[in-house]
């Protein structure tokens, strides 16, 4: 494995296993240099939302960054307040827009809300378009999927969630690994926390290798893509030098027994913004 490998979805869009995430990159130089940077460094993942405020920022990054459109996985996210069937397909062409591309590869339900249903079928639709090459869902907890597959046509080819060492979210996973919904981690290193556990700072000495680069090693061996953010160069490089080594199994089960399923971020079932 390296940098350029993939997950293969189940509709065969092949998705690489190592995104840069960009969440929270507001300020717009930053932002153009932190992707032109990753994709030089080899990432071919990027994942953006409108909520981040970075759409054109990320797309004026591919732009300056030489590397083809069809080599880059691009991913973003239909906002909460723009759920709806006609107001989804509206949000997306904003967002094209933005990113100055005429598809995306991955276009998400940023968090589960009460239009969710509305908002799948614009999802369907743009797939069914080729105006995306696959559609999924983030934040999606296992009864919310369930709901969606409901009336779905299509069954989400990924789904985007808090995972890290103490939130694994074992009932999602296995969910999802029996509907061949492919699993993403978005805070990963559990913004900046996973560094003061014990255990990672143990295995960080015994494997010579960085807490981040434990941990997403981690979420490798766990087949769960996963999308690190960072604005720094040498981070960004170190977040990408994962393929190496690998951790051991009974490492690999105690950082499992970390899980004490605490969140960092909010509760699906108690979002309201």
């Amino acid at each position: 494995m390296d940098i350029k490998s993939y997950a293969t979805l189940h509709n065969g869009v092949k998705m690489p296993w190592i995104g840069f995430g960009t969440f929270k990159v507001k300020d717009y130089d930053i932002a153009v240099a932190s992707v032109k940077e990753a994709l030089r460094l080899g990432y071919r993942h990027i994942d953006t939302a409108a909520v981040y405020g970075n759409e054109e920022a990320v797309g004026v990054g591919i732009k300056e960054s030489g590397v083809k459109r069809e080599d880059i996985f691009l991913t973003s996210k239909v906002w909460n307040s723009d759920q709806g069937y006609d107001s989804t397909l509206k949000a997306f062409e904003t967002s094209i827009n933005k990113l100055g591309v005429d598809y995306l590869d991955l276009y998400l339900i940023h968090w589960p809300k009460a239009l969710n249903k509305e908002t799948w079928r614009a999802l369907e639709k743009l797939y069914k378009d080729g105006k995306v090459r696959a559609i999924g869902v983030s934040n999606f907890k296992v009864h919310h999927l369930e709901e969606l597959l409901e009336s779905a046509e299509i069954v989400p080819m990924v789904n985007q969630v808090e995972y890290h060492p103490e939130f694994p979210q074992a009932e999602v996973h296995e969910y999802c690994k029996n509907h061949k919904i492919q699993l993403e981690a978005w805070g990963p290193l559990m913004q900046g926390k996973i560094f003061n556990i014990p255990l990672m700072q143990e295995l960080s000495v015994k494997y010579g290798r960085t807490i981040s680069q434990i941990v997403l090693r981690w979420d490798l061996q766990m087949g769960v893509v996963t999308i690190p953010k960072s604005v720094t160069p040498s981070r960004i490089k170190e977040n990408m030098e994962l393929f190496d080594f690998v951790i051991s199994e009974d490492d690999m089960k105690k950082i499992e027994a970390l899980n004490s399923e605490t969140r960092i971020g909010p509760d699906p079932d108690e979002i309201t913004f």
